[in-house]
C-alpha cells in the first residue's frame, strides 16, 4: 500500500489521492464478493471528480492502481479455495 502514496504524488494531488485509490479498491472487492457496502463508495469517489478533472488521465491511473489492489486483496480468497479444494481431495 505504500505504493499508493507514492502514485498519488506522482499525481501532484497530494498522498490524499492514495485514499480514493484505496476507495475504489474496496468498492472493486465489495462488488466481486457480492457484498452490499454499509459505506457510500459514490459519495465519497464523486467527491474527487472535480480534482481528477485536472488531469485527464488521473482517473485511469487511479483505477488501475484500485484494480491491483482489489486484485491483490482478492487473490487471498483464490488461494484459500485452492487450499479448500486440495485438502477435499
Amino acid at each position: 500500500m505504500i505504493n499508493l502514496i507514492f502514485t498519488a504524488e506522482k499525481f501532484q494531488i497530494g498522498a490524499g489521492l492514495s485514499g480514493y485509490i484505496a476507495e475504489m479498491a474496496s468498492a472493486f472487492v465489495c462488488a466481486s464478493l457480492s457484498i452490499a457496502p454499509t459505506v457510500r463508495h459514490t459519495d465519497y469517489i464523486g467527491s474527487w471528480l472535480e480534482v481528477l478533472r485536472e488531469d485527464n488521465r488521473a482517473i485511469f491511473r487511479a483505477a488501475s492502481q484500485a484494480s491491483k489492489a482489489a486484485d491483490f486483496i482478492l487473490a487471498f480468497r483464490d488461494a484459500e479455495k485452492a487450499e479448500a479444494v486440495e485438502a477435499a481431495a
